[in-house]
């Protein structure tokens, strides 16, 4: 579906009512135009209606009149360069921001990323995370592990016990 008639859609939704249609629209459109600022800045105005202050401060992070408590809010959410790099979902060189502004937040945010990875990164190889951002999923992989164990043994026993009977 074309671009302007998503965006009608979206607008139509809005006026009645259903918001989180109007943000599925909006985040399905920023997915595939990740370099259109006016896009985020409109879904940024849904999650306002939302209340979720961290993400209209993740859509509005490329803006020069963003909102400092949005932004604050939205570092807070994601603490670490790699998060947010990751958060902001941004594809292709900085150059391809329409505003000196969103170029500089989009430098600085890769700069930093870099330093924390200790390598050079770029927007269409968005790094996995760092090491303080792998510790919840490490301990999240290891409850998946032992969960699928529990699985495995117990399959095993009802399959012996099975057995069992059948030659007894």
């Amino acid at each position: 579906m074309p671009l302007r008639d998503t965006l009608a859609r979206v607008d139509a939704d809005l006026a009645a009512g259903r918001v989180p249609v109007a943000r599925q629209r909006l985040r399905g459109l920023v997915s595939s135009f990740p370099n259109d600022l006016k896009l985020r800045r409109r879904l940024a105005e849904v999650y306002r209606l939302y209340g979720d202050p961290a993400e209209a401060g993740r859509w509005m992070y490329l803006e020069q009149d963003r909102d400092a408590a949005e932004t604050s809010a939205f570092e807070a959410r994601y603490r670490t360069p790699p998060q947010r790099m990751r958060a902001l979902a941004w594809h292709g060189p900085e150059s391809l921001a329409r505003s000196t502004f969103a170029r500089e937040q989009l430098a600085a945010v890769r700069a930093a990323c870099s330093d924390d990875m200790g390598r050079p990164v770029d927007w269409d190889t968005v790094p996995p995370g760092s090491k303080a951002d792998s510790g919840r999923n490490g301990f999240t992989g290891f409850l998946t592990g032992a969960g699928c164990l529990v699985a495995v043994l117990a399959f095993l026993a009802i399959w012996v016990n099975g057995l069992v009977a059948l030659f007894d």
